[in-house]
């Protein structure tokens, strides 16, 4: 199992990078930096939170693991 700093750690890089490119693409669908700062904004905190969830969920699932 890994520790929840750890966790934390994984989601905040991954959804720096989903802020980016959710941000890229509203611009670029919109035309707008405001409205994509909003949804890339909107996206990333809902993405973080269902990514730590199933993350720490995953993390207590024996079935596939080989070895500890």
């Amino acid at each position: 199992m890994e520790t929840r700093r750890r966790s934390l750690v994984k989601a905040s890089v991954w959804q720096g990078l989903g802020l980016l490119s959710m941000m890229l693409i509203g611009w670029l669908v919109t035309g707008s930096m405001a409205v994509a700062g909003g949804l890339a904004a909107a996206n990333t905190v809902v993405g973080f939170a269902a990514y730590l969830l199933h993350e720490r969920l995953w993390a207590r699932i024996a079935w596939g693991k080989v070895g500890a």
